[in-house]
């Protein structure tokens, strides 16, 4: 991951700014706190291998780009999970970063490929090595993109909690942004299973995003808060996993999900 710079400073300060003070995350974490929050991420999505960038899980039927593996649907299939390559995109686009050249003239803005054995092919191919250089020079703007989004939602999370429980769900986000280890937890499992605002990402009526982990989360003192959060994400993940009826969710998925978790106690 880069050193921090001035852009990913000055990016800070407009997510401080746009977020304002109705929220307890409303001031970020440093530049550097950033950084290392992105290259944990980049970790956990890519094993900071950059031919993983642009690729294509098995089972899936979009391609994950980015550090954050940032969803990107074909033409034609239904979005059943939020698309965020897209917002990704525009993201860049407000911050002045040229696109590679192929991908600026991209109208609609859907991913290129109809399937998975259509992208295996072509995975090699000029325009995905030069997204792949591309996204691998741009983990900053990436890191802040993530940031972004996590305290776009908070306000609308917080109403969607009736109110009886916000102020113990405002106590909860205080202590997780008290340090960087609780702003990478929650960073991270925004990006990794969303807000939990979108009602059609559930099963059996039961989602399994941020909203859903903070809701189940125990109370206790600000120095646990981050272990907290890591107890109620893996029991929301496993009961997503159960309640899915998907073989691949509870014996490959699941296990992968829950070493990630872990590491929301401390990374390695």
């Amino acid at each position: 991951m880069p050193r921090p710079t001035v852009f990913i400073a000055a990016l800070l300060l407009l997510c401080g700014n746009a977020s304002g003070a109705d929220h307890p995350c409303a001031i970020p974490p440093s530049p550097g706190e950033l950084t290392r929050i992105g290259d944990l991420i980049y970790r956990n999505e890519c094993n900071r291998q950059p031919q993983c960038l642009v690729d294509w899980n098995p089972g899936e039927d979009f391609p994950s780009l980015g550090i954050g593996h940032f969803i990107w649907y074909p033409e034609g299939v239904e979005p059943r999970f939020t698309e965020s390559f897209p917002l990704l995109v525009q993201h860049l686009n407000q911050q002045r970063v040229t696109l590679p050249r192929w991908l600026d003239q991209l109208n609609p803005l859907t991913a290129p490929w109809p399937d998975r054995a259509t992208f295996l092919q072509q995975r090699d191919s000029k325009p995905v090595l030069a997204l792949q250089a591309f996204l691998a020079r741009h983990t900053d703007a990436q890191t802040a993109f993530l940031l972004q989004r996590l305290q776009q939602a908070l306000p609308d999370l917080m109403q969607q909690v009736p109110s009886a429980e916000r102020p113990g769900l405002q106590r909860k986000l205080t202590q997780l942004c008290d340090s960087w280890l609780g702003w990478y937890s929650l960073i991270d499992y925004v990006n990794f299973k969303g807000e939990g605002l979108n009602p059609s990402e559930a099963y059996a009526g039961k989602g399994w995003g941020l909203k859903q982990v903070l809701i189940r989360m125990n109370g206790g003192n600000a120095h646990s808060a981050h272990e907290r959060f890591a107890d109620a994400a893996a029991a929301v993940l496993t009961q997503r996993a159960r309640l899915s009826g998907r073989s691949i969710e509870q014996e490959v998925w699941l296990p992968g999900w829950l070493k990630r978790i872990d590491s929301y106690r401390g990374p390695p």
